[in-house]
């Protein structure tokens, strides 16, 4: 191939750096107060413990104590055929009891599906926490009334929905802030992502409590993120990133309690990783050992929220052996009324499976509606039917 005779012309030092971006591309905000801190903030077992609230330590303590008999209540009614799946929060206490107990009454708290502790520390019946993991309805209970937003099973779901809640409330001048819960695996979940942003952007009044318990199902954390932590994800949004021990009740609600009140004074969302450990499996119906060590699970044990509590409060003298008998037997009681209500047989209407599901019910409701009608009354007869037969012919059946 002949050669070009044109020579290459060299472009000046100068010429050949593109120019500078402009000044839109500076941060918005200074990257390094949003950081968190390299370990998990501690309280039990150091010297920030003393200056915490004897009444609510004691409280907490309490919550702990009945949070523990009732996941282990609940997962005993799915092996009676009493409860169709039930997600354990055994380990995880900590994080739900502290998360209830720093709202406010006009806050509002949205839970994922494994977070029926936290809206029974929060005052809920524990048959209405429990009625959708029955299958018996939508939700157990009215969202408006206990300031709860409906379990969410759908991961991260919930996150966005409490961004617009907490954004209303603002717009409004309500003092609210919401507190939105979620695991680790649904960090990875697009609506996890696009909740912080808008929440960072509008500077909503919404604390997002990340419960890292090391598994996505039977995905560990180091398969879903390379992150530092996940608190870390926080500053790439624009807020704080707080990282604490989440099976320290005390160091969770003093975390949350002052996420709350940056909120709720006009300061803007921030991401809470509470660091804890799911206990049991995923579900009733998971095998945990097909994915993790045995020796692990007791490693995590010597490090469980209701003992850690109870040593740092006895060992200041706040707590007695009476108060330890009292507070397990507050809540077998509970467990027995429990397992009482959970025993007796709901009386269900077909029909509510078209309630609440439009405010003006569709076409294609009102038809399915009227089919499942029409379905009804035939069974009815037929079994009127076949009841009369057996009774004209004596049989004594």
């Amino acid at each position: 191939m002949k050669k070009s005779s044109t020579p290459v012309q060299e472009l000046p030092a100068a010429a050949a750096r593109p120019p500078a971006p402009p000044p839109a591309w500076q941060p918005r905000t200074d990257p390094a107060p949003l950081l968190p801190d390299p370990e998990p903030y501690r309280v039990l077992g150091t010297d920030a413990a003393a200056g915490a609230d004897p009444a609510l330590l004691l409280r907490l303590y309490a919550e702990l104590v009945r949070g523990r008999r009732f996941n282990a209540q609940a997962t005993a009614l799915t092996k009676q055929g009493r409860l169709a799946v039930y997600p354990s929060s055994t380990g995880q206490e900590a994080c739900q009891v502290a998360a209830a107990l720093a709202l406010r009454d006009q806050d509002w708290l949205f839970p994922s599906y494994r977070d029926t502790l936290a809206a029974v520390a929060r005052g809920l019946d524990p048959v209405q926490a429990l009625t959708l993991l029955r299958g018996d309805w939508h939700t157990g209970y009215d969202p408006h009334e206990h300031r709860i937003a409906p379990l969410s099973t759908p991961l991260a779901t919930q996150l966005p929905h409490a961004v617009g809640l907490a954004h209303a409330a603002r717009l409004r001048g309500d003092d609210v802030v919401a507190l939105a819960l979620v695991g680790d695996g649904g960090t990875s979940e697009g609506d996890f992502h696009e909740a912080l942003n808008f929440a960072a952007v509008w500077r909503a009044p919404v604390v997002f409590l990340v419960q890292n318990n090391g598994f996505a199902i039977s995905v560990p954390l180091a398969k879903q993120s390379a992150a530092p932590s996940l608190a870390h994800k926080a500053v790439g949004y624009g807020m704080p990133g707080r990282l604490v021990d989440g099976n320290d009740a005390v160091a969770v609600h003093r975390v949350l309690d002052e996420a709350l009140g940056r909120a709720r004074r006009g300061g803007g969302p921030t991401l809470v990783e509470a660091v804890t450990y799911r206990i049991d499996a995923h579900t009733n119906a998971d095998d945990a050992t097909r994915y993790r060590e045995g020796g692990e699970v007791e490693t995590w044990r010597a490090h469980d929220p209701v003992r850690l509590l109870e040593r740092e409060l006895t060992a200041r003298g706040v707590l007695d052996e009476d108060g330890i008998r009292k507070a397990a037997e507050s809540a077998e009681t509970m467990a027995a009324r429990l397992r009482d209500r959970m025993n007796a047989d709901p009386v269900l209407d077909p029909m509510d499976l078209f309630a609440h599901v439009y405010a003006e019910r569709t076409p294609q409701l009102r038809e399915q509606e009227d089919q499942l009608r029409a379905e009804l009354a035939a069974s009815a007869e037929s079994t009127a039917a076949a009841e009369s037969a057996v009774e004209g012919s004596g049989d004594p059946r």
